[in-house]
């Protein structure tokens, strides 16, 4: 057997440990995680050899391997541990220091995962949605009032121009991150694993799409099974949202017409139904996590940090319709107001918000096809 030197990075243990894996030291290498592990491959199987990566603080080991994102946090592994080492949440504290890792600036990634700068996070944008507010004039929401038509008009309270120029830069800066991130995420990994490998980098992208689309992994979890829907639900009504977005950039620009449309425009029935669908799905993972703590952990605050940015953007954005057909004009306003900032959190500090793993787990899995890993 060859000899390997392992230099222990002992602040990255340290940061694991801080990043949720408090019962990271318990672990004694039994291997009953990769037992009754139904995702990870059978060669060199996770995640113990990643619990004994994260203990030896063997960080280079961690951070350029995409088994940390092939795992799905089933929480089998959790479930099941005889010693109480919870290895589902030690990777996912271990994904949380490699998002901060590659992405950056570094400090909005620490903005992001420390819960001392929550209120923060949601202060940036409203400072600015309010200097926007204060320089048009609108401060007042007494004295903005019904349109011409006799109707609430979100427009006339924040003119689409405005909106656009916070929320296009502020998309394009979150793309530009992720870029820039995942181009060094594959080369880290490229680098660890000796080369990219010969497989066909068009049938790995087309081969993980199809996983992405039907969430097949998630059909091996156990403990865990019922993410699936839940996830299902979410990851269509993104889709969905992302096409009424489209649509609406194309309606306001392209045939230049003016909001509010009427409840049968296909914009509005994609709109509605995708929020519905992310409402129902979002409660669904919430009680999920309730329903299999005792088992599986209630997770982080990188975990919760993300549902509760979610579970806002939608619960705003749909009250906001509904208070404007009911024609009361300032608390329409206000609600509308806060849709705004949860719009802004989400596309901000996606790239360093737990919103990441789409990214980088894309990505690894990508890749682990690539070089025939998966």
């Amino acid at each position: 057997m060859a000899e390997q030197i392992v230099s222990p990075d002992l602040n990255f243990v340290k940061e694991v440990i801080a990043a949720g894996a408090d019962s990271l030291k318990k672990c004694y290498q039994c291997s009953t995680c990769t037992v009754v592990c139904e995702v990870t491959p059978n060669n060199k199987p996770f995640p113990r050899k990643e619990m004994l990566y994260a203990q030896w603080g063997m960080k280079d080991q961690l951070i350029t391997n995409p088994d940390i994102w092939l795992c799905h946090q089933c929480s089998d592994c959790t479930a099941f541990c005889p010693r109480g080492a919870k290895p589902g949440e030690v990777l996912g504290a271990v994904r949380k220091v490699t998002i901060k890792e590659y992405s950056g600036p570094r400090f909005m990634a620490e903005l992001t995962s420390n819960p001392k700068y929550a209120l923060l996070l949601f202060a940036i944008p409203v400072a600015i949605f309010l200097v926007i507010l204060g320089a048009i004039g609108h401060l007042d929401l007494t004295a903005i009032s019904l349109n011409e038509n006799g109707v609430i008009a979100f427009p006339e309270f924040i003119p689409d121009i405005y909106v656009d120029m916070i929320m296009v830069p502020t998309a394009g800066f979150a793309a530009l991150v992720f870029l820039l991130a995942i181009t060094k995420y594959w080369s880290a990994m490229a680098a660890s694993a000796g080369g990219v490998g010969g497989g066909d980098i068009v049938n790995s992208i087309t081969g993980t799409l199809i996983d992405i689309f039907s969430h097949k992994k998630f059909s091996a979890c156990g403990v865990a099974k019922d993410r699936k829907v839940s996830h299902l639900l979410v990851f269509y009504s993104f889709i969905g949202l992302a096409i009424t977005t489209s649509l609406g950039v194309f309606y306001v620009y392209g045939l230049k017409w003016e909001m509010p449309y009427p409840q049968t425009n296909i914009l509005k029935l994609i709109g509605n139904a995708s929020a519905v669908g992310l409402l129902v799905g979002m409660t669904y993972m919430i009680t999920n996590r309730m329903k299999n703590q005792a088992k599986a952990g209630l997770g982080s605050y990188f975990d919760w940090l993300l549902i509760v940015i979610i579970f806002g953007t939608c619960v705003t954005g749909i009250l906001a319709e509904v208070i404007r057909l009911a024609k009361l004009p300032v608390p329409a306003y206000i609600t509308y107001f806060a849709h705004l900032v949860f719009i802004f959190v989400l596309f901000a500090y996606a790239p360093f918000s737990k919103m990441a793993h789409m990214v980088y787990r894309t990505t690894a899995m990508v890749f682990a096809r690539h070089i025939q890993r998966d």
